[in-house]
């Protein structure tokens, strides 16, 4: 869904845990080599023409390197109150508005 934001993620590979997934793809599309904390939440999502995706998110506090953007239009760091202002892909709609309102991920008070 071209021009939408998203988290960046992708598809497990045969024989990856969701966490090396995370980790692999973070690297791929970002550069970074991060450490993979808990499972913040996980939905299912049925789009309207019967296409579904179940995702998965994890916080990652920590990592190594510079933010690379290796395969977006655009990358962008912003505080969770921010969230909202962006246009997401309709699956994460509401995980944007409970971080944004501090229902999770309320590791930094005030961003």
């Amino acid at each position: 869904m071209p021009l939408k934001w998203e988290f960046p993620g992708g598809k497990i590979e045969p024989g990856e845990r969701l966490e090396e997934a995370l980790e692999r793809e973070l690297e791929e599309e970002l550069g970074v080599l991060a450490t993979i904390g808990p499972k913040v939440t996980a939905l299912r999502h049925d789009y309207g023409n019967g296409a579904a995706v179940e995702l998965h998110f994890f916080a990652v506090e920590e990592f190594q390197g510079e933010i690379q953007n290796r395969i977006f239009r655009d990358v962008r760091w912003v505080g969770r109150k921010e969230l909202p202002q962006y246009d997401f892909l309709e699956a994460d709609t509401a995980l944007v508005k409970d971080i944004a309102e501090g229902k999770i991920l309320q590791s930094n008070p005030g961003s």
